[in-house]
């Protein structure tokens, strides 16, 4: 069976009009810079203001400098080690502060105390 050039550009034509372009924003970025713990990040499409960050070596960043083609965020930890072209991910989740009837207990003996006191914290939950 042999096809003609007007059945062949009818064949992509129609190929091309049924194409479905499918676009997704991606929660990976790479460190484009680090300066004094301030970490530039490129490609965090859906990051969020305060949204904790995934880092090497078991870190978290801070997102708190959304633009629109980079994102800065403070690391919470060293950062010594981190280098461009790291790679980084969104986490979803805003940052979060354990609270629990341990931590109130800790705050009254301190408060009521007023010295230091050598405390396990114990926490039950997250306060957002």
């Amino acid at each position: 069976m042999q096809l003609n050039s007007t059945e062949i550009s009818e064949l992509i034509k129609q190929r091309i009009a049924q194409f479905n372009v499918v676009s997704e924003a991606h929660n990976e970025g790479t460190i484009v810079s680090v300066s004094d713990g301030v970490i530039r990040i490129h490609g965090l499409a859906d990051c969020m203001q305060g949204e904790m960050i995934s880092l090497p070596g078991n870190r978290y960043a801070i997102a708190l400098n959304l633009e629109r083609d980079s994102v800065g965020a403070v690391v919470m930890g060293p950062y010594a080690d981190l280098a461009e072209g790291m790679k980084v991910k969104c986490t979803g989740r805003i940052l979060e502060v354990p609270v629990g009837r341990g931590l109130l207990a800790v705050w009254l003996t301190l408060w009521v105390h007023q010295s230091t006191v050598k405390v396990r914290w114990i926490t039950t939950a997250s306060l957002l």
